[in-house]
């Protein structure tokens, strides 16, 4: 396939009238237009006003979807332990399979290709079955609590650890290496010292599998770890094996100097969640300071209990902004950079080292945008656009290891008519339904 248009590249190169051909699940040529016309005429053809690599989603909790709206107004421990852990306990495995579906048709539908998903602990093979069925890059998970959890959500450790090596043996690299699996602890709070022990254990036995979890969100999370192990959050993850090069940490709001020098030191990957932390007033994570340390940062939307939105274009705006407010310098976080969060460093921290940039030879993970809007009049730079103006609305075409996946604003290889339809009829009996 040929898709036209004004091609970004990535966050340095723009081709005004460029044009991304792909063949089979690879990119095969990134150019000017006329001559990709001229060297590949055969091609079917697409074109739209902006050709962007997809975006990466490297923080959601797709399973949350059902739960849009239920929490909000509250703080994180009690919108975790009082309103979000008690309903991913109700969801069966038909309603995780339908939340799972949802919010992966969102991300698909607003421009993002590929995500590091946090789960639930049952029934994650639901999960990976829908990522497979609507063709999602993912980086998938089931999660492990076996302390402090709710009814329906405490695990034995063993049992909690011997089920993710299933997964692994069962999900990991299928579909050509598309869907890859992340051992994950939902967090320190919730999660032994054997268990987070045995995390890194069970990651180390296998390649490419990856760590995923939740650190230093929140300022109680912290006074919690630090009360049962006499360790700031970090160190403490550090101390069982849990940071390094294929370890992910979500949030990293409240991290002090020593903390910061472990992850720059391990290359342990940060997920900022601009939105999420807004939301549930966590506070600001130092991004601008991690950035400067060579940690890699990359973007995330969390769920939808606490952003209401997996629309990645909407989370760009809010990263720049919020480092401008938080640190009175309206230099902080230019779009550039911002962009670079949610491609190609995101796609560093998921582990996939051939996603994130239009590249020959690189997998052919493509979206285009329409920009004849009145919100998009005019257009003096595009990547400021794809940061400051765009939405996921604007997405028109994503396509997916070669596969288009929306065409013409439409999902046409599901029926997301039906998908929608069973995720009200499920989340209106939920007990924690308003």
């Amino acid at each position: 396939m040929l898709v036209s248009g004004t091609v970004v590249v990535d966050a340095e190169t723009v081709i005004e009238d460029g044009a991304v051909v792909t063949h089979d699940d690879r990119i095969v040529a990134v150019g000017e237009r006329a001559d990709c016309l001229e060297r590949y005429p055969e091609h079917e053809r697409r074109t739209y006003d902006l050709v962007a690599p997809g975006t990466v989603g490297a923080h959601v909790h797709s399973v949350q979807s059902l739960g849009r709206g239920i929490a909000d107004d509250t703080q994180l421990l009690e919108w975790l332990f009082e309103y979000v852990l008690p309903m991913e306990a109700e969801l069966d495995a038909e309603a995780m399979g339908v939340a799972a579906e949802l919010g992966y048709l969102e991300l698909l539908e607003s421009g993002t290709t590929t995500c590091i998903d946090h789960l639930s602990v049952s029934h994650a093979e639901q999960a990976f079955e829908a990522a497979r069925e609507l063709g999602i890059r993912g980086r998938l998970g089931k999660v492990l609590m076996d302390k402090d959890a709710p009814p329906g959500l405490l695990e034995d450790t063993d049992d909690a650890l011997a089920e993710s090596e299933r997964l692994i043996e069962r999900y990991h690299g299928i579909d050509d290496g598309r869907i890859q699996y992340a051992v994950t602890p939902r967090f320190a709070v919730s999660c032994s010292e054997a268990c987070l022990r045995g995390t890194r254990e069970l990651v180390d036995a296998y390649d490419g599998v990856r760590i995923h979890t939740h650190a230093s969100e929140n300022r109680d999370e912290i006074a919690t770890v630090e009360a049962e192990t006499g360790m700031r959050n970090v160190h403490w993850l550090d101390e069982v094996g849990l940071t390094g090069e294929d370890v992910v940490l979500a949030h990293c709001v409240w991290t002090d100097e020593s903390e910061r020098e472990v992850l720059a030191e391990t290359g342990t990957h940060v997920t900022y969640c601009p939105s999420s932390n807004m939301k549930l007033a966590s506070g600001v994570a130092p991004i601008q300071d991690y950035l400067e340390r060579d940690i890699n940062v990359a973007l995330g939307s969390d769920g939808p209990p606490c952003n209401n939105t997996l629309d990645p274009f909407t989370e760009m705006r809010q990263a720049s902004l919020l480092q401008k407010v938080d640190r009175l310098e309206p230099t902080a976080l230019p779009a550039r950079t911002v962009f670079e969060m949610a491609t190609i460093n995101g796609a560093k921290a998921a582990g996939f080292d051939d996603v994130g940039t239009l590249r020959t030879g690189w997998k052919a993970d493509v979206i285009g945008l329409e920009t004849d809007l009145t919100r998009a009049t005019p257009i003096h730079d595009v990547l400021s656009h794809l940061v400051f103006s765009a939405h996921g609305d604007d997405v028109r075409f994503t396509m997916v290891d070669g596969r288009v996946l929306v065409d013409d604003g439409e999902v046409k290889h599901v029926d997301p008519g039906a998908i929608r339809e069973r995720a009200r009829e499920i989340a209106s009996g939920l007990e924690c339904a308003p």
